[in-house]
């Protein structure tokens, strides 16, 4: 068997150095911003917030993608404070709904 030749074994050693800078560098980043390289390239290319991390707690990988569930609360004025109530004035009171301002638009 012929044995290696010297610049394949140093070449070796030197890939090695990189392959634990590299790890280091990855660990770091995680540890940091909960973000790896790959998701700092993939955020910075696509313009959005995305992490490896979000995706394996079971949520979207980019921050924008997770749908934003509309809440269905309906808030009146009463006397020195609001009410919110889970559907649409439950007690016929005829208060004006707080945040809609139709009633201003002509007609």
């Amino acid at each position: 068997m012929r044995p290696a030749p010297l610049s394949f074994v140093a070449a070796c050693v030197l890939l090695a150095g990189c392959t634990n800078q590299m790890v280091a560098l990855e660990a770091g980043t995680l540890m940091t911003t909960d973000k790896t390289v790959a998701d700092h390239v993939i955020s910075w290319a696509s313009g959005k917030d995305c992490s490896t991390v979000r995706w394996e707690l079971g949520r979207t990988y980019c921050k924008e993608d997770e749908p934003r569930p509309v809440a269905n609360v309906y808030c009146y004025r009463t006397l020195g404070d609001v009410t919110c109530y889970d559907r649409p004035d439950p007690y016929g009171n005829r208060e004006q709904k707080m945040g809609v301002f139709e009633h201003n638009l002509p007609r």
